[in-house]
């Protein structure tokens, strides 16, 4: 009976990781910040569920990244990978010109927001390891909660494109990241948006620079404190991993500003919910 009910949570999560995962690399957030708070009021603590979904969304970013290309939601790769190329361009333009005008603009945005990564998701790390179990919860409800909002609000808005921005972006999410395991995918992506970047373009960067920003995170869990408890990751992993063939075709072929909507709401929903289960 203990197997079988062991069994049985573990598909239950695995179709919940189904869902976000497929959300996620449909929008370009809402795995870790859906996941997170759901895993949570199933009883879970944060130090169980943080690594657990660094690590699947380590894999699946990676994949997703991937199959966005395969797709042509996105282009990642370089002109610089032909070695003829490489030659002719040094010899006319020299190193760093050749460099900026054969790597696409879509992988040189993967490459700020993930080398951002290092800096945000190490410093969140060495708090979230040290600080209160209630705080953390705290902290992830009201940012899951001001994420939601942001979402409703912004989603129409759009601004310049701005390397700036991008790399504030960069930063901030990838300390959300480390910090809850969420939070990244919709100040990137909406962020992107608004800088414009095409929402096609926005998901795929985001899949991508999610997934190496996760191997920081998830390495400094490792590094620093250890990991206690396996249990969640198969689920999780198998589950993420399955839906992302399905969400690509989803961004190829679908408009997704009913689905932005509805992340932001449920977004909102989630961060509610979860302040109310810790605080009353």
């Amino acid at each position: 009976m203990w197997v079988e009910g062991m069994f049985l949570t573990g598909l239950c999560i695995a179709a919940i990781a189904f869902l976000a995962e497929y959300v996620d690399s449909t929008l370009g957030m809402g795995y870790g910040t859906t996941l997170t708070p759901v895993l949570m009021i199933m009883g879970y603590e944060p130090m169980q569920v943080i690594p657990a979904v660094l690590l699947s969304e380590l894999f699946t970013g990676l994949l997703a990244g991937l199959a966005h290309h395969k797709a042509g939601n996105a282009d990642f790769r370089p002109k610089l990978v032909k070695p003829g190329l490489i030659v002719r361009r040094i010899r006319e333009l020299g190193l760093i010109a050749s460099v900026k005008k054969d790597i696409p603009r879509d992988l040189r945005v993967v490459f700020v927001i993930a080398a951002c990564s290092i800096l945000g998701t190490l410093s969140a790390v060495f708090l979230a390891v040290g600080i209160n179990k209630f705080y953390l919860k705290l902290y992830i409800g009201v940012m899951v909660l001001a994420i939601g909002i942001y979402i409703l609000l912004r989603r129409n808005k759009q601004c310049r494109f701005s390397w700036k921005k991008i790399t504030g972006l960069g930063l901030l999410a990838s300390f959300n990241k480390g910090m809850s395991g969420g939070g990244y995918g919709p100040v990137v992506t909406g962020g992107q948006i608004l800088s414009g970047v095409e929402s096609k373009n926005a998901i795929a960067i985001t899949s991508l620079a999610e997934g190496l920003t996760c191997i920081v995170g998830f390495l400094a869990y490792f590094l620093v404190r250890g990991i206690q408890d396996w249990t969640l990751f198969p689920f999780l992993c198998i589950g993420a991993v399955l839906s992302v063939p399905l969400s690509v075709c989803t961004v190829k072929r679908l408009n997704t500003s009913y689905l932005n909507l509805a992340i932001g709401v449920l977004t909102t929903a989630l961060g509610i919910f979860t302040l109310a289960k810790i605080l009353l």
